[in-house]
């Protein structure tokens, strides 16, 4: 069973439990099994969950009153006696409002399907507007977003830059001049929603994990304005002591000068961030010049990778960022660089490659964090 660190309950439910906990886990488990698979009667969600058929049936009951599940007339599936009712998930039945904080011009909100479709979106400038000002944005967001809503809303997700802890206080987050902040506690009084919170590029690692379908032990890789990762391992999201896990934008890679916003020099977000990457390439004087720049990048990106994915045995390492930056000399460097620096024995299959889900990887990911709250399903 993989566990959502935010709220200690599971992303995907794979087995029975204690009864004190069953039927809400039961209920998680028979969503889950229709959030991935269409067509399926309540004798093949009873084979398929290994609970009984008389709970399947009651769950079913449960969840149709709730608009989650729809019969959808005859199951295609072959087998002996009457053909039997085909039951689905309605990904419309609720939307999700899904927020990332991320950007460096642009805040941006969505209203999803519960399948992570978006519905409809809004852009805010942020036009360097920090702390009480940013936080009027936020606001501004949900409630346009609100008003847009064609179905009942399930809840708001929200991506931001910086150290956010499990109870969605943004501990810090300097590009929007925050300190300590309470975001989830405050949207979620100010809404009357349910709200859920998160550092953006672990947003993004449940984004792949539950619509990029990536593997169950990865890291993503979100590069922009600053350098940030996050980890999914053994299915579960990593968040770390002190909810730090991914923050490698700082770590010195190599002091060669180049000095970083945190005071060290050398740190891989000197290396790495966008702003830092086009301006190195600006200078680049031949199409040649321009490879060597971001195959540099590349092989400062492995380095710095290499140890995590030789501790780990990650499966997969995702990139997510401008595609015209990542998408070539740089990916086909740093891929050198983890085969030169780890065993092949044990990492040499490790998969790297660029996220599909583009610029709504945040955006998704957050609808991911309401869907595993409020529903256990992801």
């Amino acid at each position: 069973m993989s566990i959502d660190q935010s709220s200690g309950r599971a992303l995907r439910p794979t087995r029975k439990v204690m009864p004190e906990e069953a039927r809400r886990h039961n209920r998680a488990l028979v969503l889950q099994t229709l959030y991935t698979t269409t067509g399926l009667s309540r004798a093949d969600l009873a084979r398929e969950t290994g609970l009984t058929r008389v709970t399947v049936s009651d769950l079913i009951a449960e969840l149709i009153v709730d608009g989650l599940v729809v019969e959808a007339g005859l199951s295609k599936r072959a087998g002996p006696g009457k053909p039997a009712t085909a039951l689905e998930f309605d990904a419309n039945a609720f939307q999700i409002i899904g927020i990332d904080l991320s950007g460096h011009s642009l805040l941006r909100g969505a209203l999803m399907t519960l399948d992570g479709r978006v519905v409809s979106r809004l852009d805010v400038p942020l036009r360097g507007r920090t702390g009480e000002d940013a936080m009027a944005l936020v606001d501004e967001i949900v409630d346009e977003l609100r008003l847009a809503a064609t179905q009942p809303l399930l809840g708001v997700g929200i991506g931001s830059p910086g150290i956010v802890d499990l109870a969605g206080v943004v501990l810090t987050a300097p590009n929007l001049g925050w300190t300590d902040r309470p975001l989830e506690a405050e949207v979620a009084r100010r809404s009357g929603l349910p709200v859920v919170v998160a550092n953006d590029a672990n947003v993004a690692a449940l984004a792949e994990h539950s619509f990029g379908g990536a593997s169950s032990d990865m890291m993503l890789l979100k590069i922009g304005r600053g350098v940030g990762a996050g980890l999914v391992v053994a299915g579960t999201a990593v968040y770390g002591g002190a909810f730090a896990a991914g923050e490698i934008g700082h770590v010195v890679v190599g002091d060669d000068g180049s000095e970083c916003v945190c005071g060290k020099s050398g740190c891989l977000e000197t290396r790495l961030a966008a702003p830092r990457l086009d301006a190195a390439l600006a200078g680049a004087s031949s199409p040649a010049e321009h490879d060597a720049i971001l195959r540099e990048a590349g092989r400062w990106v492995g380095i710095a990778l290499a140890p995590i994915v030789g501790a780990l045995n990650l499966s997969e390492v995702v990139l997510s960022g401008p595609v015209q930056l990542l998408d070539g000399p740089l990916v086909e460097s740093l891929i050198d660089t983890l085969r030169a620096r780890t065993m092949a024995q044990f990492h040499g299959s490790v998969k790297v490659r660029m996220t599909s889900l583009g610029d709504d990887i945040v955006l998704r990911g957050a609808a991911a964090m309401v869907l595993s709250r409020e529903l256990g399903v992801s």
